[in-house]
């Protein structure tokens, strides 16, 4: 009897269940699964990502997923203050904030086929019972629901033709949440054969002040709940401040069966772009590629090529002059992973324009004109974020007026784009009571508000402009100078309020540009000022940090920053 069964072929006679997509073979994708132990919040998608972007400059096709607990069907209502930032793919989907680091680290684009969550795996169960699917069979968590999630895994390396998969399992071993992940991985490492899924074990070696040394029991507990799953890893990557030493990596090989030459040190560093180079040079590139029997594939002339690009990006990464400060003015600045894209969208800047960005947080809820430029002096240019809701937009309104009139180097993103417009329709064009309706419902004139179609679309998220969309840019200006004369931008949006087209002529003539449009509807995308007017003020409907890579910078970032060096000059 065959080890492996379709649907179709379910019955009661045997256990085994597993779909396959159409066309897959097994044995012929390669997986790499990591799994957190300890706590969370150690980099499991900073380590996956950085592996991955090894195996890429070998010239294989890699394709990385993250498998998310929680029960939400996306990441799009998910509190910046307890999740970190909402990532948005060009397709739209909202994700957890590891997709932006696989994208950036990858330099490719992913789409919702790259995000499962427990949440999707749980209704796709339950649509396909409710369409008798299961053929009478009593619905279980094994193997229907890791029956699911290893086929979301097969069909993402079928659809993207990947050599490897790398699966990331968020949380940490022993969460509820994670373990039905955990048995699939499992179960899959036992369909695919030899030599095709790999174990990577993610933890913590702690470093008491008190003892004045490095602690391996934790690690050694949480490796060990892993073990007791049946997951016995091939690669162990250990967090900790400082360099693990060689005896604290001795004892967990000891412990693990995992030769102490697979025992990484996953140490801080000034910046997460320098570990590739770090897990080149201890070889784990190499220990990954015997261990898929991946040889044969490697293209040797194009890894060369690769790592010199990038040992050139990370050899500009750490520099400490010339220091150049700019302010994030937001209500979420307690929690820096709220703004992980704008951080490393500035940090690609740093490094394209040649200076040491240091970021300045600034809480902008109790932020006045009486009291915006003490807030404000100490920076070069700052950055007005995007986020909902009413808290801090008058202090926003409040940095963004003392920007203008200062001609403090200026970048606002979505919500920072919609205060632009409010501001300059008070302010230049004499209308006191202008605003966003998002804000006030009765203001007047509303010169944000959403759309009349968009006002047809009912339910929390349902009315966002979600992912990808063309930008037509105007010629001249100083949008199309940034991105080299060209016509035409691709970027992301979230958002829900537009400008109302009706008061575009207004704000236009009072001297307001808006220098990037929708291609075919009266949709204002992008603003400026004129640059004898100010020297750099420029506001986007849409996010462009979610689309900076660290070769490929994003150009408004890169103009703010080199505008803000001129000014600290």
């Amino acid at each position: 009897m065959d080890l492996l069964r379709s649907v179709r072929d379910q019955s009661d006679e045997t256990e085994f269940y597993t779909p396959l997509p159409d066309g897959y073979k097994l044995g012929s994708t390669k997986y790499v699964a990591i799994f957190g132990t300890v706590m969370s919040g150690l980099g499991k998608g900073i380590f996956s990502s950085s592996l991955a972007k090894l195996l890429k400059d070998k010239a294989l096709r890699v394709s990385p997923i993250k498998l998310e607990g929680y029960l939400n069907i996306d990441s799009g209502t998910l509190n910046p203050f307890r999740h970190g930032e909402v990532f948005v793919l060009d397709d739209g989907m909202e994700t957890d904030m590891d997709l932006g680091t696989y994208e950036r680290m990858l330099d490719q684009d992913l789409t919702r086929a790259n995000f499962t969550t427990s949440g999707q795996i749980y209704s796709a169960v339950l649509s396909k019972e409710r369409a008798g699917d299961f053929l009478g069979r009593d619905v279980q968590m094994i193997p229907h629901v890791t029956g699911e999630v290893k086929l979301r895994l097969r069909t993402l390396a079928l659809q993207t033709k990947a050599d490897v998969v790398f699966v990331e399992v968020g949380g940490t071993v022993g969460d509820i949440e994670n373990a039905f992940f955990i048995e699939a991985l499992r179960e899959l490492r036992n369909e695919e054969g030899e030599q095709s899924v790999v174990f990577v074990a993610l933890t913590y070696v702690l470093s008491p002040p008190a003892l004045g040394e490095q602690k391996s029991k934790a690690a050694q507990l949480g490796i060990k709940r892993l073990m007791e799953f049946g997951i016995h890893p091939h690669i162990i990557a250990c967090r900790a401040e400082s360099p693990v030493t060689d005896k604290v990596r001795q004892k967990l090989s000891v412990y693990t069966n995992v030769p102490v030459k697979r025992v990484f040190s996953m140490h801080d560093l000034p910046s997460i772009y320098l570990l590739p180079e770090v897990m080149r040079e201890e070889g784990l590139d190499s220990e990954l590629v015997q261990l898929l029997n991946l040889g044969g594939r490697v293209n040797t002339a194009h890894e060369l090529r690769a790592a010199s690009r990038w040992q050139q990006f990370a050899s500009k990464i750490g520099r400490t002059e010339p220091k150049v400060s700019i302010g994030i003015t937001g209500k979420y600045t307690a929690l820096r992973d709220s703004y992980a894209s704008i951080i490393k969208a500035l940090e690609h800047a740093g490094v394209a324009s040649g200076s040491a960005v240091h970021v300045e947080w600034i809480d902008t809820t109790d932020i006045s004109d009486a009291n915006v430029a003490e807030a404000l002096a100490n920076v070069a240019g700052i950055i007005v974020p995007g986020g909902f809701g009413i808290r801090g937009t008058d202090g926003k309104i409040a940095c963004i007026k003392h920007a203008r009139l200062t001609k403090l180097p200026y970048l606002g993103i979505c919500l920072g784009f919609q205060m632009a417009v409010v501001e300059y329709a008070r302010n230049v064009c004499r209308l006191p009571g202008a605003g966003s309706t998002e804000i006030d419902p009765d203001c007047e004139p509303a010169v944000i508000d959403i759309l009349p179609d968009q006002k047809k679309i009912e339910g929390l998220g349902g009315n966002m402009r979600l992912g990808g969309q063309d930008v037509l840019l105007s010629p001249g200006t100083l949008a199309a100078e940034l991105f080299g004369g060209v016509k035409t931008i691709r970027r992301r949006f979230r958002h829900r309020y537009e400008v109302d087209p009706k008061h575009v002529e207004m704000l236009t003539s009072a001297g307001m540009i808006f220098s990037g449009r929708h291609p075919d509807h009266p949709i204002m995308q992008v603003l400026e000022l004129p640059r004898e007017v100010h020297p750099y003020f420029i506001g986007t409907q849409f996010h462009p940090e979610l689309s900076s890579r660290p070769l490929r910078p994003c150009p408004f970032f890169v103009g703010l920053v080199t505008a803000a060096m001129r000014r600290q000059e």
